[in-house]
């Protein structure tokens, strides 16, 4: 999840927030939707200028205010895409964007999500290239991980599952990466007040390094002080300020390039991960 970023699937705030009602959609007071526009370019430029190729979704105006968080409705895979299934009712027509873009990108297809099951990408962590942890939780349920694990066994990949707390509440958004992000193949950060016991133990015992975000700073941010996009090992995008968090990932060898970002993530509860589904990582 940290190798070099080659390839990647975003939509364009502007086209996709226009219209977004807060209170519909579940957005903080700092919303606004031409701010948040201006933010993302920043930030899709900082993607860019890392060297990897973005690939956009449409410029429809389909009124899918949260498609600027491609990360959840897919999943990128070794043998091809897995299109999920979303557990918030308002992203429902988001896993056939995807489906659209794999097609004209001639990304194979592996298989899908299927209601009831519930999958989104937040909630799904590669440890390595054969074990993928998934987050069980308000949007990930247990219908979902078994699709998964159904998917990938034939390609000898095991899926672990992981019980969340409900932290602020179902309407809120914990997903498993709102809690780790990897930094390296062996470097994660992390707040680890929150990490399922079990999971903790298993990246312990895989010689994963834990870094521990600020825990003030996770608070104040409902969690997106930690969710940080890595375009190499230890070259990552983060959300400018929250300098204790970013003090920590400089110390343990990153780099560290930030935007602003209060009236995009601050505010709709999705960071620089949530904003991208890395398609190819060399």
């Amino acid at each position: 999840m940290a190798a070099p970023l080659e390839r990647v699937l975003m939509r364009s705030a502007a086209s996709a927030m226009r219209h977004a009602k807060p209170a519909e959609w579940h957005y903080g007071p700092g919303f606004d939707w031409a701010r948040a526009a201006a933010q993302h370019k920043t930030f899709s430029d900082l993607v860019a200028a890392s060297g990897a190729e973005v690939e956009w979704l449409t410029d429809e105006d389909d009124g899918l205010a949260d498609s600027v968080f491609t990360h959840d409705p897919s999943l990128v895979t070794d043998h091809g895409a897995v299109i999920l299934s979303m557990g918030k009712a308002l992203r429902r027509p988001e896993p056939g964007l995807h489906e659209q873009a794999y097609r004209r990108m001639a990304v194979p297809i592996l298989g899908r999500i299927e209601p009831p099951g519930t999958v989104e990408g937040g909630d799904c962590v590669w440890v390595d290239a054969k074990t993928l942890a998934i987050g069980r939780g308000v949007r990930t349920n247990e219908a979902g991980i078994r699709q998964m694990s159904a998917l990938l066994a034939p390609h000898g990949v095991e899926v672990l599952g992981y019980d969340l707390p409900l932290w602020h509440g179902e309407e809120a958004c914990l997903h498993l990466m709102s809690v780790i992000s990897p930094l390296a193949d062996d470097l994660a950060l992390v707040h680890s007040p929150l990490l399922p016991a079990a999971f903790y133990q298993l990246l312990k015992a895989r010689g994963i390094r834990l870094v521990e975000g600020d825990a003030r700073e996770f608070h104040d941010s409902f969690g997106l002080s930690l969710n940080v996009l890595p375009t190499a090992p230890r070259e990552v995008i983060a959300v400018a300020g929250f300098p204790k968090t970013t003090a920590a990932m400089e110390a343990a060898g990153c780099r560290v390039r930030t935007f602003e970002a209060d009236a995009l993530c601050i505010a709709c509860e999705g960071g620089p991960t949530c904003l991208t589904r890395p398609v190819w990582r060399s």
